[in-house]
């Protein structure tokens, strides 16, 4: 039974405890959950709704515990149901109800784990989107990791999801990276304020080998722009291919422009009687909805502003059919939420339901508890070529994905290399292979578990352990889409990694020697394979590898 089942149960049973007292039952919530207690002495689960409905009731909360705890107790799932406390619920399962979950799971397979809490939601996630003047450095090397693994989470709670990478070719950035590639291709000195670093040789001598005439054409700039911005921009998304990250779409900011999708944003702006002119610009008014100051969407010159790009880019995103926006942006975009909220509210949406954006903190790596300097190839910053390279991509997605965004991350490359138990990411694959190597064991053997198993023979301490932990992995999907947390996904699969092998240790699954395959060895297989089934649904949403065989 996982706990939703039965968080189900104790809201039908205080509907019936209801109906009994004469109470309303319109007073009851549509969802309630349950929570493990701290004590395991204090049951399986733990209920505090009883409280909750005390005061709308009118009545003492213990007096409606004793009522939900007596029709609750008569299923025959719940082996007891204790009235602790001011009124909490106190549960536990008979042993066959928690046992048949290993079934469940087995027969799920890869769905298990996914959940409706997001259905019917059509959700846009925009995320690393670095332009193409250099490879993807560590920064968004970590929302690459953090994005890939959100956009599954989503996905795994129902909701549509489309993951986008938006880059520009145009702008002050692409102007440097056009004269430095110029003038690395002439043999001359990059500018201070030009990009340096090894890649930058490699991509003008790419642009020369398939245009060898560039240097003697009327414009060589434009030449080493445009053939630049593809040659980089071909390397970025190889970069985050054999990362394992894959984008539905690529977005380029020219398309905005090519099509007039900047003045038609600019045109609906005006309906909503949000633009207004002076001293020769155009102005968005977005101090109207808590901005700090009107943006400029039109410059003095006739230009357009990154901001009015902005606009239409949103604008397009919602004509898509987007109900809602996400956009993942490093610490240094901070100063960034303000303004595209209150764009969003000029448009007339709500930017509480129709856009939200996520804000990461920076990444350090360390080796021997020093700074890793900075990369020979990218010149003045670190790259996703250097981390994959330090420690291989599994250790890189999930070292990346394990923390909150929230958080600043430093990352000891000795510890992500080490296969020991101290790294984590080799702790949870060490679990899955150790399963993987314990069932290739009994099929050697010529043991089967069968087509079923008495669930009631999982009653061991650590077995039940174990079955609460698999109990809990849809709830932790839900909640980890719901806070736009996909470490706690991580963290669950060290959890599960941990009992698995207290369980391991404290309970034989195969036979030694002439030792007879009993009914108990064969429940205990179901449950070794659906930890197995568990962990694996816990990796592949992290977008790491679980492997058969450690090497």
């Amino acid at each position: 039974m996982t706990p939703e089942n039965l968080a189900t149960l104790v809201l039908t049973a205080a509907k019936s405890a209801f109906e009994s007292a004469d109470l309303d039952t319109g007073l009851l919530p549509q969802s309630t959950t349950v929570e493990r207690p701290r004590n395991p002495e204090h049951g399986d689960y733990a209920s505090t709704l009883c409280l909750q409905l005390a005061k709308k009731a009118g009545k003492p909360p213990r007096e409606i515990a004793q009522a939900v705890a007596a029709e609750l107790g008569a299923h025959a799932e719940i082996a007891s149901v204790d009235v602790a406390g001011p009124g909490f619920l106190n549960i536990t399962l008979r042993a066959e109800a928690a046992g048949v979950l290993a079934k469940t799971i087995v027969a799920e397979g890869m769905d298990y784990g996914r959940n409706d809490s997001l259905a019917g939601q059509n959700l846009n996630l925009e995320f690393v989107s670095a332009n193409p003047v250099g490879p993807i450095h560590i920064g968004s090397v970590r929302w690459a990791a953090v994005g890939d693994a959100l956009a599954r989470v989503f996905a795994a709670s129902g909701a549509q999801v489309a993951t986008e990478y938006y880059f520009n070719d145009a702008g002050v950035q692409i102007d440097a990276f056009a004269q430095s590639l110029l003038a690395v291709a002439r043999g001359d000195e990059v500018s201070e304020s030009g990009y340096q670093g090894e890649y930058i040789k490699d991509v003008a001598d790419t642009v020369l080998a398939a245009h060898p005439d560039a240097l003697e054409s009327a414009d060589p700039a434009e030449i080493f722009r445009v053939h630049g911005i593809e040659v980089m921009f071909a390397q970025i998304e190889k970069s985050l291919d054999d990362f394992g990250v894959h984008f539905d779409r690529y977005f380029n900011e020219k398309d905005l422009h090519d099509r007039g999708d900047l003045t038609a944003a600019v045109e609906t702006l005006r309906e909503q009687d949000r633009v207004y002119e002076k001293d020769g610009a155009t102005w968005l008014r977005t101090t109207d909805f808590g901005d700090d100051k009107d943006r400029v969407l039109i410059k003095k010159d006739g230009s357009w502003t990154y901001f009015a790009a902005d606009c239409a880019y949103y604008r397009d995103k919602r004509a898509r059919g987007f109900d809602r926006c996400v956009i993942m942006l490093g610490a240094d975009h901070h100063g960034y939420v303000g303004r595209m909220k209150a764009m969003a509210a000029c448009f007339g949406d709500d930017p509480q339901v129709n856009l939200e954006i996520l804000i990461g903190q920076m990444v350090n790596l360390v080796r021997d508890k020093e700074p890793v300097k900075m990369s020979k190839r990218a010149g003045n910053f670190l790259t996703l070529e250097d981390l994959v390279d330090a420690v291989g991509a599994d250790a890189a997605r999930y070292a990346l994905a394990r923390y909150s965004t929230d958080s600043t991350i430093e990352l000891d490359l000795d510890l992500w290399t080490r296969a020991t138990n101290d790294n984590p990411v080799y702790y949870v694959q060490y679990a899955h292979a150790r399963i993987a190597s314990l069932l290739r064991n009994a099929k050697e053997l010529g043991l089967d578990r069968g087509d079923d198993y008495e669930p009631a023979l999982l009653g061991h301490v650590r077995e039940t352990d174990l079955l609460k932990q698999l109990a809990e992995f849809p709830a932790v999907v839900a909640q980890a889409a719901a806070l736009r947390e996909p470490h706690r996904v991580a963290r669950y699969a060290e959890s599960l990694a941990a009992a698995y092998h207290r369980f391991y240790d404290a309970c034989r699954v195969l036979p030694r020697g002439d030792e007879e395959f009993t009914p108990t060895g064969a429940a205990r297989l179901w449950l070794v394979e659906s930890t197995r089934v568990v962990l694996s649904n816990s990796l592949r949403m992290l977008g790491v590898s679980a492997p058969e065989r450690m090497l």
